[in-house]
This record gives structure tokens, sequence and C-alpha cells, in this order.
């Protein structure tokens, strides 16, 4: 577990590139440069310490056929028409209030909420809304490079700060669906991209969990010898 302010920035860092690889797959279908990222190194590296290889899921006839049939299994996955599973928590988390769910509800306005409130904006060029997986997973990123940064600034209060609001929005939020929506798009799946992709989701989600444990303790602990 990451002791010195280099260990927290480097951890905060490879999280982060998890996050923003995991946004990517989901926002729209995948182009031929995206799946050519994915056979770069450090991708390999990223996904390694969970278990996962994409090795043979990105083996086709040819790259333009592999292509071709992720936008076919993306959209029937995603947009329908027809029945689809939403990438939005608005679907996945019953309202407070008891009110069916539906796109633009009360989840949705509570992550644009929390997501404003953070200081954080969304990509303007971003169609979806603001709790969409992607835009979840790209705030969580971007706290992870600011906390990143405040590491390697020697910036402890603001480090420990920014680390207690991903941590809130992880409790808030993605704990709350992301799994369950994994577990759907895992069974609906027809091609092993994207069957693949739920899987190392899920596991890096619950991998958080534990994370979050380790790395709040270790800041508590530090508060506790520096009082």
């Amino acid at each position: 577990m990451a002791n010195s302010n280099t260990d927290k920035a480097e951890m905060a860092s490879a999280r982060a590139n998890v996050y923003g690889l995991l946004a990517d797959v989901y926002r729209e279908e995948p182009s031929l440069s995206f799946l050519l990222k994915l056979q770069e190194p450090q991708v390999s590296a990223a996904l390694k310490p969970l278990g996962f290889s994409l090795g043979s899921v990105l083996k086709e006839s040819s790259p333009d056929q592999l292509v071709e049939n992720l936008a076919v299994e993306y959209t029937r996955l995603f947009i329908g028409p027809g029945s689809h599973i939403s990438p939005n928590e608005s679907m996945h988390v019953e309202s407070r209030m008891g009110e069916p769910n539906a796109l633009w509800g009360e989840q949705t306005v509570a992550v644009k909420k929390f997501i404003e409130g953070a200081g954080v904006t969304i990509a303007d060029d971003f169609p979806g809304l603001p709790d969409h997986i992607t835009a979840e997973f790209e705030f969580m990123q971007q706290l992870l490079l600011k906390e990143a940064e405040a590491w390697l600034n020697d910036e402890e209060e603001l480090g420990a700060n920014i680390l207690g609001i991903e941590s809130r929005f992880y409790e808030e939020h993605i704990s709350h669906w992301v799994s369950n929506f994994c577990n759907k798009v895992s069974g609906a799946a027809r091609h092993p991209f994207y069957k693949e992709f739920s899987e190392i989701t899920k596991a890096f989600i619950e991998f958080e969990c534990e994370i979050f444990e380790d790395l709040l303790a270790a800041v508590n602990e530090g508060n506790r010898l520096s009082a």
C-alpha cells in the first residue's frame, strides 16, 4: 500500500488511467484507433493487477470487421431500439421518493450537483447525461489526477481532501449501480469484448472499495501521528 507521497501519486495516476480507459469503453462504438490503443503495453500493464488480458478479445477476421461488429453490439446493448441496458445511474437505482426509473431522474440531478460542487465540468463534447457511466468515470479520473498532483507537490491536506471527495462519490453513486450494470452487460453480451470489459469494470470497482478503505486508513493514521 502507498506510504510516501510519491507512492500515493503513482497509485492515484494508475487508477486514473483505468477510469479513463473504462470511460472510453462505454462512451461510444469503439473506433479503430481506440482498439489499437488497447493493444499498447501500458494498457496491459494497467489491467494486469486485475488479472485480465485482452489478447483474445481483440482477435477478429480483420480490424475493420471488428470495428463493424462492435458497433452493432454497442448499439444493441446500450442504445436500442428495443430492449437495451441503459448506461445511466438513474435507470438502475431506485428513487428515494419512490418514483419510477427515468432518464434525468433524481440520481442524475444528484450527480450533476456533486460534480459541479467539486468544481469539475463535464466536457462540452460529451453528449450523454451527467450520470452516464462514462461521465462518472471521467469525473473520478479528473479527481485522481488532481489528487496525484497534490501528493507530488506535497500538498498533503489537499490530497487528503480530494481523496475524501472520491470516496464520497464512490459510496454515494458508483458503488450503488455499476456492479449491477456490469452483471447485466455480461449476461447480455454476445461479443467477448463487452463481456470481458464488463467483468474488468466490475473487478475494478470492487477493488476500489478495498483501496479506499486502505488509503483513508493510512491518511487518518498519518494525521494521528502528526497531531
